[in-house]
């Protein structure tokens, strides 16, 4: 019989830190290590917390909400909410009920509706990179494509993107290279004003309410308007939910789009397949998506439970990585390269069981069009070799800069 290591153990102690801007370029090493050798790994860091890096671990700790609670979805603690973003910090049963209210906002046929809209978007930003032979891929079209959709299909003003952006990176990523303490203290500031923002919003949409298409159209007015189990949402409930969904809108999609573009800059083979076959874009959505997995979830353990030969106790965290799941060797064949035409392709991007992401659709639609539209346009594309991408790590992996040559010459 195995003896079981817990917290203590020496052999599964490891200094890993999910917020650390050394450790991005390597992180896929790490999680390789890391499976070949304790594949349920403690690290000291943030108080004290596990990481799982095995795929089967990890979609069946995602799926057992019961014993693995996403009460604590973060790590460290805080990101600078006020209590629970709904719903990905709810347990069931009330995540049944917030997700039965938020589901057929993003529904696949809603989203469906979006494509001209996304499609006329994508043409003009890549209009407006047309004729110049550089571009930060970022700032010209990685940020602007899923924050002009997403304020728009939440009825935000689009001018206030730059502050919902710098928001949104506060607190997703902290202060890059400060403290634990001082990098809480900026998210807890950029908490209190998102939560300003928002209630300043409710107020007015109170004091002038929408009507007609406007209000059929608009998430934030369906959210006000909404109940839980027959009774009206609070300002709190609404609050929440409306945060949870900017920081899901406005920073995973531009990510991946990020990260693809360096994989497709980096490898101009991968590029030719999709511009020889361009139906085999969705196929190469799905693969880019498993390759480059932004997120990285923590989950709240409710019981004693035995997680491969490790015993964790109640109260203990533990990270469950999608980009570890995604590249495992058991389930993806040579998971460390490329394949577009990949099939099966289970990948956790979208994370699984009742937490998976709700906005997957919008994300999958915004990606196919922008493959599509992008290789229409510009099929020649490569990497400023004296200004390389500035990637980050953390909970929502990214992309700072990504410094783009356009133009038959790359």
């Amino acid at each position: 019989m195995t003896e079981l290591k817990d917290a203590a153990s020496p052999d599964i102690q490891v200094d890993f830190d999910i917020h650390s801007p050394d450790a991005v370029e390597k992180v896929y090493d790490t999680y390789a290590d890391l499976r070949s050798t304790c594949p349920v790994a403690h690290s000291t860091r943030y108080g004290g917390h596990f990481v799982a890096t095995r795929y089967d671990d990890i979609h069946d700790i995602v799926r057992n909400p019961s014993v693995f609670s996403s009460s604590q979805i973060n790590v460290p603690d805080s990101i600078g909410q006020d209590g629970e973003m709904i719903p990905i910090q709810i347990d069931p049963p009330d995540h049944t009920v917030y997700r039965r209210l938020i589901t057929p906002l993003f529904s696949p046929k809603r989203m469906a509706a979006l494509e001209p809209q996304i499609r006329d978007l994508v043409v003009r930003l890549l209009d407006d990179m047309a004729g110049r032979d550089r571009v930060d891929f970022i700032e010209a079209f990685a940020r602007e494509l899923p924050s002009q959709v997403f304020l728009a299909l939440m009825g935000w003003d689009i001018a206030d993107a730059p502050r919902l952006i710098e928001w949104v990176d506060t607190m997703v990523l902290g202060v890059p290279g400060a403290s634990e303490e001082e990098s809480l203290a900026a998210r807890e500031a950029a908490g209190m004003e998102v939560y300003a923002y928002f209630a300043e919003m409710i107020d007015d949409r109170e004091e002038s309410p929408r009507s007609g298409e406007d209000e059929d159209e608009d998430i934030t007015q369906i959210l006000m308007d909404g109940t839980f189990d027959g009774r009206p949402l609070t300002q709190f409930e609404i609050l929440n939910i409306l945060l949870l969904m900017m920081i899901g809108g406005l920073h995973t999609v531009q990510g991946q789009l990020a990260h693809s573009v360096i994989y497709l800059a980096e490898h101009p083979e991968a590029r030719q397949e999709i511009l020889d076959d361009p139906d085999v874009i969705p196929s190469a959505v799905e693969e880019m998506l498993r390759y480059e997995s932004a997120i990285c979830p923590a989950r709240k353990v409710t019981q004693d439970v035995v997680v491969g030969d490790v015993q964790l106790r109640q109260g203990d965290v533990i990270l469950v990585p999608f980009g570890a799941a995604n590249r495992d060797p058991e389930k993806f064949p040579e998971p460390d390269s490329v394949d577009l035409r990949r099939d099966p392709n289970p990948h956790l991007a979208f994370g699984a069981g009742n937490h998976r992401c709700v906005g997957s659709h919008l994300a999958r639609l915004e990606l196919r069009i922008a493959f599509e539209e992008l290789h229409r346009r510009f099929p020649h594309y490569r990497l400023d070799p004296s200004d390389p991408p500035v990637r980050h790590l953390s909970q929502v992996k990214g992309v700072h800069r990504l410094p783009l040559i356009l133009g038959e010459s790359a």
